[in-house]
């Protein structure tokens, strides 16, 4: 059996939380995406969401897929609301009732890699696959290359659903094996990705293909 003692050495962050136990939840925290297309959808849904108690905080940012998602998100947008919930269930219905033609993604933690505090206001988000699963040996790995890196505020391990009204002709292949970072850092946007792509490296060169999904560069707090 997995135990709550996978990453003992960071024993001092919040990360002891137990990966079967976890699975078994009916519902999950995490990070939803929605897109913003300055219609009644996303402003009705904007305006339920920042006065939910399922939402703890709320962005609006811009999205960048990278070249090897573009394929699977072609309806993607540029600008979206990007919210950090509690329950993920109630989030795919605020999703189902608000669905819109570009796609929403909804990221669930099944585990975190840590959390702390570090300089700075957290001003990035970066969404990463892994190509070929993630045992525990992997996930050791990649928690122990981002805990090096004193920008990363918060780290996890999740799933991935998406909900539109034109879903895509590809199926996304590694929806199980999301990774997700939050970047706090005062320099420009453009700066902390090249700090996220030189992160993605150095998990790569352990021998582990992790690869840039979706960059969201925050442009204001609404909560």
């Amino acid at each position: 059996m997995i135990n709550n003692q996978i990453f003992p050495h960071m024993h001092k962050y919040p990360i002891s939380r137990n990966f079967i136990v976890s699975l078994q939840k009916l519902s999950h925290s995490g990070y939803v995406c929605a897109p913003y297309l300055h219609n009644h959808k996303s402003i009705e849904l904007k305006d339920a969401w920042m006065i939910s108690d399922n939402i703890e905080s709320l962005y609006f940012v811009t999205g960048t897929f990278s070249n090897e998602s573009n394929a699977y998100f072609s309806n993607s947008t540029n600008h979206y609301i990007l919210g950090k919930f509690k329950d993920d269930q109630l989030i795919l219905d605020d999703l189902n009732k608000y669905n819109q033609e570009k796609t929403s993604f909804v990221f669930s933690i099944k585990d975190e890699f840590f959390q702390r505090e570090v300089i700075g206001e957290t001003n990035f988000v970066t969404v990463y696959y892994l190509e070929y699963g993630q045992s525990i040996e992997d996930l050791q790995e990649i928690a122990n290359l981002l805990l090096k890196r004193t920008k990363i505020e918060a780290g996890c391990i999740g799933t991935m659903n998406t909900l539109c009204t034109s879903p895509s002709k590809f199926t996304f292949p590694y929806f199980e094996n999301i990774v997700i970072i939050e970047v706090a850092s005062e320099k420009s946007h453009q700066s902390v990705k090249k700090y996220c792509d030189e992160t993605k490296r150095d998990v790569n060169r352990k021998g582990l293909t992790m690869t840039n999904l979706l960059s969201l560069s925050i442009l204001d707090k609404l909560k």
